[in-house]
């Protein structure tokens, strides 16, 4: 018998850098923060998922068959056009996505800014690829239940034979000269908005894994079926004459109910709430803020006119009610704050300002000038009251997310049946609908209830969303500790701003 003078030795770890194909994977993975806990399974799982999609399709891309060349001089103009146009449109709606950052980052506290602007950008990248993925068969597929529900296969179709075919038919009116690509990018950059809002409710406070997995449902499946009912065109709410040209209540009031149950289930923050009274939290940054919400007023343009899906001549009309809108927001809020505080405030401004763009857009095709500016004004004035009685309710919303997007969305939406015109063409325009104007209950009637609608549609499947999620990794907030030391540190390991002391804010 031996004795062994030394312990077994133990293997040595390997390296990355001598892995082998096989282990080389897991190492990586292994490197990376957040891959050794439990929820890592869950991203894994992503993997192959994606890959066989990607397989996918690329099996079903093919190349186009149509030609640009069989198109006349004016008929190629007008194709050129409306796909440019749309494009452009696409762009400054997606750019909306730094205004939605920079404003809840400036109203929220300094310990929390890199986790809100991680939030707004990787939440964005995760909508498109689940909108590409699902989300726009399940908004714009064929019929699988009457009016409700609607799917076409996984992925889209990109060719553009059936968009020529229309040009070149010159019934431009009565089918889509639009790209597929150009329009998948335009609608998955609303799907994107929606994501964002959500944002703004459950800020500093929600765990970033568990809230992107929340962004991944909604615009996957929430977002998209209820979408259907209104723009696929086959939808039950179009089919009833419902009207919401742009998304006060499509993309503003799902993505705001969404949050508000977000919020109810997380709870207020940490010191927000003492002896029953509510405790200022002012933002670190206003300039930031307000630059913001300067983006945001610009990107609506794109969100508003574009929604024409045409470069024709109402897209300049519909800038104006959107601009109208958004001015009437900021001098109804600000007069409000000053005669219920005393003294303008900046905060009240930049929500009004949103408060009167989300007011407009379902409307925006369908109000007159003077319409507008009152929808604006009166929206501005409805955000006041409506952020003090959310804290008077005990729910914690940090910049303002569900009275600007949820209750100036409902309310958007409503105002089309007080004083809406059936549409911008000469003879539309003297068409009153709305309850003020000639057109009695029954348009009032039809938005009310497409609002409660897309109401009880997104709070009943975002509680089961939120609290499926929470079920399976423990809870959807922070730990005390690391709210009270901030996100920043606790789920991102870094500062927004290192060279400065923090001072606890």
């Amino acid at each position: 018998m031996t004795t062994a003078l030394h312990p077994p030795s133990r293997r040595r770890k390997a390296r990355l850098q001598e892995a082998s194909l096989i282990e080389g994977p897991m190492l990586l993975l292994q490197s990376i923060r957040g891959f050794k806990s439990n929820r890592s399974m869950l991203w894994l799982a992503c993997v192959p998922v994606a890959l066989f999609g990607l397989g996918i399709f690329n099996l079903a891309a093919r190349a186009e068959g149509a030609k640009l060349d069989q198109l006349t001089g004016l008929q190629l103009a007008s194709f050129l056009a409306d796909n440019l146009w749309l494009l452009v449109a696409t762009i400054l709606v997606i750019f909306m996505n730094a205004g939605f950052a920079m404003v809840e980052a400036g109203m929220c506290r300094q310990k929390n800014a890199v986790n809100i602007l991680a939030k707004n950008l990787f939440v964005f990248a995760l909508a498109v690829t689940a909108y590409w993925f699902v989300g726009f068969s399940l908004m714009y597929g064929g019929s699988v239940a009457d009016g409700w529900l609607f799917f076409k296969g996984l992925f889209f179709d990109p060719s553009a034979a059936d968009a020529i075919a229309c040009a070149a038919s010159g019934k431009a009116n009565d089918c889509s000269q639009l790209v597929p690509a150009v329009d998948f990018l335009f609608q998955a950059a609303f799907a994107g908005t929606a994501a964002t809002i959500v944002s703004g409710l459950v800020a500093e406070r929600v765990k970033f894994g568990e809230f992107v997995l929340f962004a991944l449902v909604l615009t996957a499946v929430i977002y998209p079926i209820s979408g259907s009912w209104q723009w696929n065109g086959d939808g039950w709410l179009a089919n009833l004459g419902f009207i919401d040209f742009a998304g006060s209540s499509i993309v503003h009031s799902v993505g705001a109910w969404a949050g508000l149950v977000g919020a109810m289930l997380l709870g207020p923050r940490i010191g927000k709430y003492v002896n029953g009274r509510t405790q200022a939290m002012p933002g670190h940054n206003m300039a930031i803020a307000t630059l913001g919400a300067l983006v945001l007023w610009i990107g609506w343009y794109g969100f508003n006119p574009g929604s024409e899906l045409a470069m024709n001549q109402y897209v300049a009309y519909v800038a104006v009610t959107t601009t109208l809108a958004a001015a009437g927001g900021a001098i109804g809020a600000t007069v409000t704050s000053t005669l219920t505080s005393g003294k303008p405030d900046l905060t009240m401004i930049i929500n009004g300002i949103l408060a009167g763009l989300v007011s407009i857009t379902a409307g925006c095709g369908n109000m007159t000038m003077v319409g507008s500016w009152i929808a604006g004004l009166i929206g501005g004035i409805i955000v006041v009251f409506s952020v003090a009685a959310l804290d008077a309710a005990g729910i914690d919303d940090p910049v303002g997310a569900f009275s600007v997007h949820g209750v100036c969305g409902v309310w958007g939406t409503v105002v089309v049946g007080l004083w809406g015109v059936k549409g911008l063409s000469p003879e539309e325009f003297q068409m009153g609908i709305g309850l003020f104007n000639g057109g009695g209950f029954s348009q009032l009637g039809i938005q009310a209830l497409g609002a409660g609608a897309y109401a009880i549609w997104a709070l009943v499947t975002c509680w089961i969303a939120w609290s499926i999620i929470g079920a399976l990794f423990g809870g959807i907030r922070v730990t005390e500790e690391e709210e009270i030391n901030g996100l920043d540190i606790g789920e991102h390991g870094m500062e927004a701003y290192p060279d400065f002391a923090s001072a606890g804010n």
